[in-house]
C-alpha cells in the first residue's frame, strides 16, 4: 500500500457512505412519496439505471481525460444531483426525486471503477492486494452510512432531507482527497495525459496464447470487444459479478422496507445496514491473500455459500437477530465473489483495452441491478419478505453453474 492508494481507499469508502445511506433512505422517502406501494424502490432502481445507462459515457470519459480528471467529474455530479434529492424530498416531488437519482447514477458508474484503478496504483504482483484493501475502505461506508442516516434524519422539517444535504458534503470531501492522488499515465494511448512510448513485448491476458504481440503504446486499442467479451473467463466474471451484486442488492434494498413492515424502529435498520456493510468490506483486509494462496474460482466458490446460507437464515423468521446475521452473511458472500470476479477480470484483456472492457463488465453489473432493485420493491410490497428471498435462489444457481462450468474448462485444459 502506499499514499495514493490509502487515499484511494478513502475515496472507496466515501462513495459507500453514498450508497448505503441512498439505500437506507430512498426507499423509505420513496414509500412516502410514491403514488403506489410498489414504486417505492423506483429511487433505488433510478440510481443503478442511471449508472446502467452512463457506463459508455464513462467508458469515453475515462479514455480520453484519464482516471483523475474522469473521478473529479462523477463526484461533481455526486454534488449536484444530492442536493437535488434534498430538494425533491423537501418538495415532496416523486418524480423529480426519482430523476436526481437517475443523474446520481453517473456517479455510481464512476467510482465502481475506484477498484479497477487500484490495480494500476500497485505493482503487478500486488494488484490482487490493492483491489482487495482499496475495497475495504468501504468500511468507512459501513460506519458512516447508517449513521449518517439516522443522525440527519430530523436535521430539518421534511424527513430525510438532512440526509441528501450530508451528502454534498461527503462528495466534497472525496474531491479535496481525490486532487492529491496521481494515477500512472494511461497506456491505453490517446486522450489527454497519455504519452507515448517506445514499441514494447505485451503479454496476452492469463490462459491465452504464449505469442507476445509487439505493439506501439497507442497504436490500436487492442482486440473488438466482442471478441474480449467471448472468453470463457470474461463471461464467467462478468456473470458472477453482476449475479452476485444483483442478489445482495435484491435484498439489501428491501431490508428498510421488509424491516418497517415488521414494526421495528429505524434505529434496528441503521443497524443491520451497519453490519451489512462491514461484513461486505471488511474480508477486503484477507481476501486479496486468499485468493492468491487458494484460487480466484475456490474463493468464489465460498462467497457463493455464504449467500445460500443467508437466504437459509432470512427465511427462518424476521426477528432483529435474523435480519441481523443474514445481511451479514450476505455481505460476506458479495465481497468474495465480487472481489473474485474483479480479480478474475483482470486476465481478461489487456492494458490497452481495459477501458472498453471494464465498461462492459459495469454494463452487466448496473443492468442486473437495475432488474433487481425494481423486483426489490415489487415483491417485498407485495409478496413478502419470504418470497423474495425464495426468488433469489435462481441467480445464486446461475452463478454455480457458471463458476462450475469455468473451473471444469480450466481443469480441461491443463489435462490437455
Amino acid at each position: 500500500m502506499n499514499r495514493h492508494l490509502w487515499l484511494l481507499a478513502i475515496c472507496q469508502g466515501l462513495f459507500l457512505t453514498n450508497n448505503v445511506t441512498f439505500i437506507a433512505i430512498n426507499g423509505l422517502v420513496g414509500l412516502s412519496l410514491a403514488p403506489l406501494g410498489w414504486m417505492a424502490t423506483l429511487p433505488v432502481m433510478g440510481y443503478v439505471v442511471g449508472g446502467a445507462l452512463s457506463t459508455g459515457l464513462v467508458a469515453r470519459t475515462q479514455s480520453r481525460f484519464g482516471r483523475k480528471a474522469s473521478f473529479l467529474l462523477g463526484l461533481a455530479v455526486a454534488l449536484a444531483s444530492a442536493l437535488l434529492c434534498g430538494y425533491a424530498a423537501h418538495s415532496k416531488n416523486f418524480w423529480l426525486l426519482v430523476m436526481a437519482t437517475v443523474v446520481a447514477g453517473y456517479y455510481n458508474a464512476n467510482a465502481q471503477l475506484y477498484r479497477f484503478a487500484a490495480a494500476e496504483l500497485a505493482l503487478p504482483a500486488f494488484r490482487e492486494k490493492a483491489v482487495s484493501l482499496v475495497m475495504a475502505g468501504g468500511l468507512i461506508g459501513a460506519v458512516l452510512g447508517p449513521n449518517l442516516a439516522a443522525q440527519t434524519r430530523s436535521l430539518t422539517e421534511t424527513p430525510f432531507a438532512g440526509a441528501y444535504l450530508a451528502l454534498a458534503g461527503v462528495a466534497l470531501l472525496s474531491m479535496l482527497l481525490l486532487a492529491f492522488i496521481h494515477f500512472p499515465p494511461d497506456e491505453s494511448g490517446g486522450g489527454h495525459g497519455r504519452r507515448a512510448g517506445p514499441p514494447q513485448a505485451r503479454p496476452a491476458p492469463s490462459g491465452g496464447s504464449e505469442v507476445h504481440e509487439v505493439t506501439s503504446v497507442g497504436a490500436h486499442e487492442g482486440r473488438p470487444l466482442g471478441e474480449i467479451m467471448r472468453q470463457p473467463v470474461f463471461i464467467v466474471a462478468a456473470a458472477a459479478g453482476a449475479l452476485g451484486y444483483g442478489v445482495m442488492n435484491l435484498l439489501m434494498a428491501a431490508t428498510p422496507i421488509a424491516m418497517q413492515t415488521c414494526g421495528l424502529p429505524f434505529s434496528n435498520v441503521a443497524l443491520v445496514l451497519e453490519w451489512h456493510v462491514i461484513g461486505m468490506f471488511a474480508p477486503g483486509f484477507f481476501t486479496g491473500h486468499l485468493i492468491k494462496r487458494f484460487g480466484t474460482l475456490p474463493i468464489m466458490a465460498v462467497g457463493l455459500a455464504l449467500n445460500m446460507l443467508c437466504v437459509g437464515i432470512a427465511l427462518s423468521g424476521v426477528d432483529l437477530q435474523q435480519f441481523l446475521l443474514a445481511l451479514f452473511l450476505l455481505g460476506l458472500g458479495w465481497n468474495f465473489l465480487f472481489t473474485g470476479s474483479t480479480t478474475l477480470a483482470l486476465t481478461a484483456y489487456r492494458p490497452e483495452e481495459k477501458d472498453k472492457a471494464q465498461g462492459a463488465l459495469n454494463f452487466c453489473v448496473f443492468a442486473v441491478l437495475a432488474v433487481s432493485s425494481l423486483a426489490s420493491g415489487v415483491l417485498v410490497t407485495t409478496q413478502g419478505w419470504a418470497l423474495l428471498n425464495m426468488g433469489s435462489l435462481l441467480p445464486l444457481g446461475l452463478t454455480g453453474l457458471a463458476l462450475a462450468w469455468l473451473a471444469l474448462g480450466q481443469r480441461r485444459g491443463q489435462n490437455a
